[in-house]
């Protein structure tokens, strides 16, 4: 799933599989986020039902999507928690004017 673009995936796979009780089983690859604004534009979720003999069974299938800036193959605006470094601009040497202090104290 990784090699092909994505930064994560987790499948979600519930309902009853050889057993009389129901239990659902996650499987996690990769790096996935899961609150604020970010999930909306990088999470790419499907979800189907399978219907068998025993019962349903449920498939949840979420996929992170790579931050892409032509956005062709992913959102367009960065994560906001990414931090960028930038260069750091020359700088010119600031001299402080001589000032003069003499000032006297009556006692």
């Amino acid at each position: 799933m990784t090699e092909s673009g994505a930064k994560g995936c987790e499948v979600i796979v519930s309902g009853k599989l050889r057993a009389t009780r129901a239990k659902s089983m996650k499987f996690k690859d990769g790096y996935m986020i899961s609150s604020n604004q970010p999930v909306k534009e990088y999470i790419d979720l499907a979800v189907r039902h399978v219907l068998l003999r025993q019962g349903v069974l449920g498939i949840k299938v979420k996929i992170m999507l790579n931050w892409d800036p032509s956005g062709k193959l992913g959102p367009t605006t960065p994560l906001p928690d990414v931090v960028t470094i930038h260069t750091p601009k020359e700088e010119e040497e600031y001299i402080r004017p001589a000032v003069a202090t003499d000032i006297e104290i009556a006692a």
